[in-house]
């Protein structure tokens, strides 16, 4: 089994947060392996830059990871109702990948965190949705039939797993509802790359 890509972007750590918890959905599932990887921040001066490895969390994506994965975790906070730029700036350079057809036919997931309740969760879940369409990805959403959809008081949609993370997004962890319903991603994400592989094989 290749390994499953989770890829965000976090500013204050909720967004990585998700990835965890989404990356232990992956891990739970037999078979599944979750691969972790975040994108270096933007910046609006020309000479700025990054070292090529982070001082914390883990390592840069490359490009070398969409192509080896089987599947895709997506996650970035919200700007505006929109990903953020460095999720959107390494998106754009994968044109390479998309010509190749790289992860045509590969399942797919979003995830988010806000700082307000209502701060544009859904519309930033389906901006990241659009470019995993245009490669061709296979989208995987979270159904009703997890619980913790219909109790959550904070994040949690169908179009996929978020977290609101309130006015401060420092210390404050996922909820409960929170996390279950990261990891139910996480896992369905996992099950269908996981059957998508065998019906390769068959």
């Amino acid at each position: 089994m290749k390994p499953i890509l989770v890829l965000y972007y976090s500013r204050h750590g909720a967004t990585r947060e998700l990835a965890r918890a989404i990356a232990q959905g992956i891990d739970s599932v037999s078979g599944a392996e979750a691969r972790v990887r975040t994108v270096p921040p933007v910046s609006a001066v020309c000479e700025a830059t990054e070292p090529d490895i982070p001082t914390d969390g883990p390592p840069y994506v490359e490009l070398r990871d969409l192509e080896e994965c089987a599947g895709l975790a997506l996650g970035s906070p919200t700007r505006f109702g929109n990903m953020a730029a460095p999720l959107k700036y390494f998106l754009d350079g994968t044109t390479p990948q998309w010509l190749a057809g790289a992860l045509a036919g590969k399942p797919g997931c979003v995830f988010t965190s806000t700082g307000s309740l209502h701060g544009g969760q859904e519309s930033t879940l389906l901006s990241m949705m659009l470019p995993l369409l245009h490669h061709g990805m296979l989208l995987v959403g979270i159904p009703y039939t997890e619980s913790a959809l219909s109790t959550t008081d904070g994040g949690g949609t169908p179009y996929g797993a978020s977290h609101h993370a309130r006015a401060d997004a420092r210390g404050h962890g996922l909820s409960a509802d929170e996390k279950a319903l990261a990891s139910a991603l996480g896992a369905r994400l996992a099950r269908a790359a996981l059957g998508l592989a065998q019906g390769e094989r068959a």
